[in-house]
């Protein structure tokens, strides 16, 4: 695809300083920029690259003020990094292409497709499927029966939606995804052997959800799963039965979310927190990596860290303590050993 300067400018609803005929056919980084291409700057510390990069276009904050010459033209806008993401998703879109029904795809005759809907090679489609407008599906995806999927998603190579389960409108689940596998679900027995309970709910993803890599969705024991709208989780985690994540919630890589726990809407967890079953999170918390959540957290807006968590100025006291402890234990003994001597 190529596009003008003013072109993309009216696009981001900005204002072109330079050339507005100046032409771009792909995006780059600033520090790797290219001619023809098109980047942005939003980070300060990328701030000396603008003079140095070679991309004909360059998408800016209205504030920046060039202390050099820029060679490239400038788009300024309000917020050059959620401009240059909506470039992105239009760069995207424009490769993805819509390959129709492969031939070597097998799709029961009860299921239903709705119109432009592509699927892959080797993807299976299971009874009573329904599948609507515009939703792309890669090779050697497996949807199970009964599954719903919404509008304009996007299902990458190798996810697996087992039956039952939906998913919403404008959600993307990226390779190995697992959406509906059994919750880990088993009563003890006398001699330390268990038994399996019967998971007979499903998983409900809403509109907008974002799911990485190999990352797998328990169904419920009964009832749903629910991932509401407009979550983003990472690679790599695990969410467990008839949990609940909120609104607009974002999850980093190799979290785990136990079952039945209820997280609020707006909150940030960071990569690797563990957080056990049967609790509740507040709305817009925020857990920092490698955090471990014992108990609910109640206080909306709340900034917890630690193992077990705990409020994050209290916690980096702590931090602070811990890196100093074998000073402070030495001093201990030393006024231990002095009073033990003005004791004799």
């Amino acid at each position: 695809m190529e596009f003008t300067a003013a072109q993309i400018a009216g696009f981001l609803k900005g204002t072109v300083e330079g050339n507005p005929e100046e032409k771009v056919f792909n995006l780059s980084k600033i520090d790797e920029g290219r001619p023809g291409t098109l980047t942005f700057l939003a980070n300060p510390k990328y701030t000396p690259f603008i003079y140095s990069t070679e991309a004909s276009v360059i998408v800016v904050n209205n504030d920046f003020a060039a202390t050099q010459p820029v060679a490239g033209t400038l788009i300024r806008v309000e917020d050059a990094y959620s401009s240059f993401a909506t470039l992105l998703a239009m760069f995207d879109q424009s490769k993805a292409g819509n390959t129709g029904i492969s031939a070597q795809a097998l799709i029961d005759p009860s299921s239903q497709l709705g119109e432009r809907v592509s699927v892959g090679a080797f993807t299976v489609i299971g009874k009573n499927v329904v599948i609507g407008n515009n939703v792309l599906i890669h090779p050697q995806v497996f949807i199970g029966n009964n599954v719903t999927i919404g509008e304009d998603s996007k299902l990458y190579p190798g996810v697996k939606v087992y039956h039952d389960c939906i998913i919403g409108n404008g959600c993307t689940l990226h390779s190995g995804v697992v959406i509906g596998s059994d919750g880990f679900g088993f009563a003890p027995l006398a001699g330390n052997d268990y038994q399996k309970i019967p998971q007979l709910g499903n998983v409900i993803l809403e509109d907008l959800v974002e799911i990485g890599s190999n990352t797998t969705i328990d169904r419920a024991t009964l009832g749903s799963t629910i991932i509401r709208k407009g979550v983003k989780l990472d690679n790599l985690i695990q969410v467990g039965h008839n949990a609940e994540i909120g609104e607009n919630t974002v999850i980093a890589a190799q979290s785990g979310i136990s079952g039945s726990t209820k997280i609020g809407r707006n909150c940030m967890i960071g990569g690797q927190v563990g957080i056990i079953g049967h609790i509740t999170i507040a709305d817009d918390v925020k857990i920092g990596a490698g955090s471990g959540i014992e108990a609910s957290i109640t206080q909306p807006g709340a900034i917890m860290l630690g193992a077990p968590a705990i409020e994050i100025n209290k916690a980096r006291r702590n931090f602070i303590h811990w890196r100093n402890l074998d000073e402070i234990v030495r001093k201990i003994y030393s006024i231990e050993k002095q009073l033990k001597k003005s004791h004799e």
